[in-house]
């Protein structure tokens, strides 16, 4: 990334918390630099440009250590090019990880970037998360996704994989609050509960955002 990038995601991360260091941002920028050169072939994803990985992508993923601590499991559903997964790995080393989408060529270029960046720990899998369950079953302390889908359903895909006392974590945009609410009644129907809900600025841009918390009753 150029460097009006990396100072982007560097003032980011700390206007998030986090203090990264200079190990992890060039972990993050190689990561960075190998989306761009795969999605020259592949379409990961609609935003090219370096600012955009930056804060968009990168900064994004990492809004989700203002609830997530390691040590822990945590299944990322539907991570697409490796967000928030692998930002979050490389500032979180101690949680293990399994990513899954059901997009082969995206798993390609996830196992491709855990090898380029000597990732342990994680696992990017081409399933769908429905399937998960046989292998899986209360494994883990964290299930996240980003934008993946609307709640209940997200929810239903994570309860048979969530420890006992895990918490769901959806990542959501400016309309959080109307999709929390349209999802009450399905969410009592599968004894989950709305723990919490951070709403904030993304950081550089603005954007709206908002960490949607959850829990079995």
């Amino acid at each position: 990334m150029n460097q009006h990038a990396k100072d982007l995601l560097k003032k980011g991360a700390v206007e998030l918390g986090l203090e990264l260091t200079p190990v992890q941002l060039n972990a993050l920028d190689l990561f960075a630099e190998e989306l761009k050169k795969w999605n020259r072939k592949i379409n990961l994803t609609a935003i090219t440009d370096d600012e955009g990985i930056a804060v968009k992508h990168l900064v994004d993923s990492l809004s989700l250590l203002k609830v997530v601590r390691g040590p822990g499991r945590l299944l990322d559903i539907g991570s697409g090019g490796g967000f928030p997964g692998i930002p979050v790995k490389l500032v979180h080393p101690d949680l293990e990880i399994v990513s899954v989408d059901a997009v082969v060529k995206k798993i390609s270029f996830q196992k491709q970037a855990v090898r380029l960046l000597n990732l342990g720990g994680f696992d990017a899998l081409h399933v769908r998360a429905e399937t998960l369950a046989a292998q899986y079953a209360g494994y883990f302390d964290w299930v996240v996704s980003r934008a993946f889908s609307d709640i209940p359903s997200f929810v239903a895909m994570a309860l048979p994989v969530l420890k006992d006392g895990g918490r769901i974590v959806a990542m959501k945009g400016k309309s959080a609050a109307e999709e929390v609410a349209a999802a009450e009644a399905e969410l009592e129907k599968l004894g989950v509960r709305v723990e919490s809900r951070h709403d904030f600025n993304l950081p550089c841009s603005g954007d709206a955002r908002s960490l949607v918390v959850l829990a079995e009753k």
